[in-house]
């Protein structure tokens, strides 16, 4: 699943077809009216968590979210893929595969609380904090993947963040001290951001710590590997140095 980081890189990626009109939108989808497309001028991008935002108009959006295995391409196809969606302009053409779309007809300013993206400039440390503080029963590793807390942060990110950090991913928030979870918040911006720099330099997994490893850089221990949570994704931890709070 791509994270808030490859997302930003998306949007830098596709800022020509900015501007331009659509000719044609073809594409395998039914959860939208194709046919509305055609004739609007894509006005700007915009990214929010794991979302990929077109804007259309002032209330005309369109939403992409690549789920787990989603992909896009810019000026060509993938090879023996049919698009979910594809948007062709008079010169050049952008194609989504595996993916959701849908269309927001509201502006987005009023359906997306910007602050709570982790790659934003809008983003605020005080009141991740303040959520987190709200929910106490919670477990980290469910926390972080949170993303009306943190948009954008995905699994990888999760694992890093708290490896770094040395907590244990079955940690409860509310046993975190306040100095401990203010380093949970700062580092899961903080790591977002060395993401998106390894990734434009394709340089992301030899900077893995934790993330599908097996053994603990820092104990040379065997790392443990377990689906947790409610939301059941893969965690990897070291017993030795992450401590366990709660």
């Amino acid at each position: 699943m791509p994270e808030g980081p490859s997302i930003v890189i998306l949007r830098e990626q596709a800022q020509g077809i900015v501007g331009k009109r659509i000719v044609a939108a073809t594409g395998n989808t039914t959860t939208i009216a194709k046919e509305r497309l055609v004739g609007r001028r894509i006005v700007a991008l915009r990214s929010w968590g794991k979302h990929f935002l077109v804007e259309l108009g002032a209330t005309l959006s369109l939403r992409i979210h690549f789920l787990m295995f989603g992909s896009y391409r810019i000026d060509e196809r993938k090879d023996g893929a049919t698009p979910r969606l594809s948007l062709a302009f008079r010169r050049g053409e952008f194609n989504v595969y595996s993916c959701s779309v849908r269309f927001i007809e509201e502006p987005l300013d009023d359906v997306y609380d910007w602050s709570a993206d982790v790659m934003s400039d809008s983003w605020d440390a005080a009141a991740a904090r303040r959520k987190l503080r709200a929910m106490p029963d919670a477990l980290v590793c469910d926390a972080l993947l949170d993303q009306n807390v943190f948009a954008g942060v995905g699994n990888i990110i999760k694992n890093e963040v708290l490896f770094r950090i040395r907590v244990h991913p079955l940690s409860k928030v509310g046993a975190l001290p306040p100095k401990k979870l203010a380093q949970l918040v700062d580092e899961a911006r903080r790591y977002s951001f060395d993401f998106l720099a390894w990734k434009k330099a394709f340089v992301l997994r030899k900077h893995w710590l934790a993330h599908t490893k097996r053994t603990c850089p820092r104990c040379a221990v065997p790392l443990l590997k377990a689906h947790l949570g409610t939301t059941d994704r893969r965690s990897f931890w070291c017993e030795r140095c992450q401590r366990r709070y709660g």
